[in-house]
């Protein structure tokens, strides 16, 4: 087995400490070095191809590392989580978002296969179906020195599984709400000492969603989409010791958002950062009250209507159960929340994520979650990686300034080539003796991006 490189031995010897059988952990470990440096689609057959170059191995152990080998990826998840706020949130209130993708992938014995809404492609006069998995992922965002934008950081990821497949096997079928809940409530549980701020589309801007984080209000708060007609109404008032039966859930009815932004009273203007890193001049209207829900009582939220005074972005309505929350803050938490379908685009343009081919339970529980926290992995390498060398940091684009995900992959391609696999492989040391066009060669075949 080929030595792992120095600058990443603490991260991937924390990899390497979450497996029972060293034997796998090493295995593991050397394929998600292998799917970083290999170009085209991550299919085990592909990655084999690469690792057959570095050294002899027998395929079916890697195909079975993936189907049939017992190992689990929650303690990876862990170990990869904790390296993250280590380095990047040692302290304060950690930021996270999260949304889903579809994962396309069709064929008749594709296991959790179904069709599913593909929210990019849809509108609101058509709608356009998939047929694939359904991926649930909760990101870790963090601030890079060196970039224009938060990235967001997938450390846990759920498969989102039909009524008719749940039924099929016993299990109680979950939402995409309650399956974010749980990879929330696997997060705090991992790290019962950090506060966290959680930002969703529409899609998790519900009442149960809401309850959840109200339940958890001490660790967690929850920004999301609001409706402009939500029942919000006052405190109850207190109740009299002489007053017999039940005690009431909701106070007097307050005015709906969308009646209090119509008087345009409580106007007043901000300059806040905007999706994608930019700033933008808005007009906000704020409110408070407790939203109810028949049957399920009521949560105290902070409601925020925003206005770009640009006039390029509809009007939205958000929402905190964080009452204390300003206004700014609210937006740009939502805002940061954009930077997750940018983590989704660059999964598919440089990572893979639809090009498996697997189709048995535990590889396609295990695949696509791999490449998830793979994009993880490269951020990390790539802050990780010595900054001696300039050779190894560059960007190529001229006036470019700033790093963006494709920079650092290229990066931690040509640094794993260089500095670790012509090192140690038989005749590796030739490669440091051609001249520096025939290495420009090399490095625009074997590190380029996509």
């Amino acid at each position: 087995m080929i030595r792992t490189p120095k600058a990443f031995s603490p991260l991937l010897q924390s990899m390497v400490d979450s497996f029972r059988r060293p034997a796998t952990a090493r295995r593991v470990v050397f394929f998600f070095a292998a799917a970083i440096l290999t170009v085209g689609d991550r299919t085990v057959s592909n990655v084999l191809r690469l690792i057959g170059l570095i050294e002899k191995v027998n395929p079916s152990t890697y195909h079975r590392l993936l189907s049939h080998r017992r190992w689990n990826s929650r303690p990876l998840a862990y170990a990869i989580a904790k390296f993250v706020l280590d380095r990047f949130v040692p302290q304060g209130v950690v930021c996270v978002c999260g949304d889903e993708t579809v994962d396309g992938h069709r064929g008749k014995k594709v296991y959790g296969k179904a069709r599913h809404r593909d929210a990019v492609r849809s509108s609101h006069s058509h709608t356009v179906y998939r047929y694939g998995h359904k991926w649930i992922v909760l990101a870790l965002l963090v601030n890079l020195p060196y970039t224009s934008r938060p990235f967001a950081l997938p450390v846990l990821v759920a498969l989102y599984r039909s009524k008719q497949a749940n039924s099929q096997e016993g299990r109680r079928h979950k939402t995409p709400g309650e399956l974010m809940c749980g990879l929330l409530a696997t997060l705090m549980h991992w790290f019962p000492k950090r506060k966290f701020i959680f930002a969703g589309d529409g899609g998790y801007g519900t009442h149960p969603m809401a309850r959840f984080a109200y339940h958890h209000r001490q660790r967690l708060s929850l920004v999301s989409k609001f409706v402009a007609d939500a029942n919000l109404f006052a405190p109850p008032p207190r109740r009299n010791n002489a007053q017999v039966g039940r005690p009431r859930v909701k106070g007097r009815a307050l005015p709906k958002p969308r009646e209090v932004v119509a008087q345009k009273k409580r106007a007043r203007r901000l300059r806040v950062r905007w999706y994608g890193g930019g700033w933008r001049n808005v007009e906000v209207v704020t409110g408070q009250g407790q939203w109810y829900k028949s049957g399920a009582g009521v949560v105290p939220v902070l409601w925020v209507f925003v206005r770009d005074l640009s006039g390029t972005h509809r009007d939205e309505y958000f929402f905190a159960t964080n009452t204390a929350m300003s206004a700014r803050a609210v937006i740009e938490m939502y805002g940061g929340r954009w930077n997750i379908e940018t983590t989704f685009q660059e999964l598919r343009s440089h990572l893979g994520l639809e090009t498996t081919r697997g189709w048995s339970e535990q590889t396609v529980l295990r695949m696509a979650p791999c490449l998830f926290c793979l994009y993880t992995l490269v951020v990390i390498f790539y802050d990780t990686m010595p900054w001696s060398n300039p050779h190894i940091r560059t960007t190529h684009w001229l006036g470019k300034e700033t790093t963006t995900f494709s920079d650092m992959i290229g990066s931690v391609r040509r640094y794993l080539w260089i500095e670790w696999i012509f090192t140690q492989v038989p005749g590796g040391d030739a490669v440091q003796k051609l001249s520096k066009p025939i290495l420009a060669v090399l490095d625009f075949g074997l590190a380029q991006a996509a």
